[in-house]
Formats: C-alpha cells, sequence, structure tokens
C-alpha cells in the first residue's frame, strides 16, 4: 500500500469512492506521473508539480495549478475557484471528463515549459 492509497482510506466511503475516481482519470492521462504526497495531499509530478487534490468536510479540492484554472474559466464557472483551485462538492458527481482535459493540459503545458 503506498501513501495516496494510506490518505484516501481516511475517509468515509462514499468520498473514498470520488478520490478513486479522481486518481484513476490522472493516471490514465498522465501515466507517467509520480505520485508522492506534498503539502498533505496526493500530487502527481511530471516535469514539475502537475496536479493535487484534497478531501475536505464537504469537497474536493483540485488544484491544476493557476494556467489549469485560467484555460478551463468558462467549463469552470460552476464551481467555486480561486487561483490555483476548484471546489467539487461532495454532494454532486464529479465533471471526470472536465478534470481529464484539465489533466491532459496541464501534461501538454509541463511538457512545453519543463
Amino acid at each position: 500500500m503506498n501513501l495516496i492509497d494510506e490518505y484516501v482510506k481516511e475517509f468515509p466511503k462514499e468520498v473514498q469512492v470520488k478520490l478513486h475516481e479522481i486518481r484513476k482519470v490522472i493516471r490514465e492521462n498522465a501515466p507517467m506521473a509520480e505520485e508522492k504526497i506534498n503539502y498533505g495531499m496526493p500530487t502527481y509530478i511530471f516535469r514539475g508539480n502537475l496536479v493535487h487534490f484534497a478531501a475536505y468536510s464537504k469537497h474536493i479540492g483540485f488544484y491544476p495549478a493557476p494556467s489549469g484554472v485560467e484555460k478551463f474559466k468558462s467549463e469552470l464557472s460552476a464551481y467555486k475557484t480561486s487561483k490555483g483551485a476548484i471546489q467539487f462538492s461532495l454532494d454532486e458527481e464529479l465533471p471526470l471528463e472536465l478534470i481529464r482535459k484539465i489533466v491532459q493540459f496541464r501534461v501538454e503545458e509541463n511538457m512545453k515549459n519543463n
């Protein structure tokens, strides 16, 4: 068992399902990324920080860097966002297709810049 598995197991089952869904999307779209715990949350590294995610009491935070939020600003209008963060409510289905597109964008961005 790795550190991310241990992180996920700290949460209620319904939250674990969502965390596993996000992890699966990231791994499918960035299979070369290294998984680790940074800043106390699951982190993916590929030519620098790629994305992070974390569970909270009412939402899952997804952190694709400021560029990942800015690029998909119009598609993220239904979600609370800040400079480098997106909040997905635990009461709603995750927008897995949008997460996939953001991860792919970040992979391409890191390949160009690093």
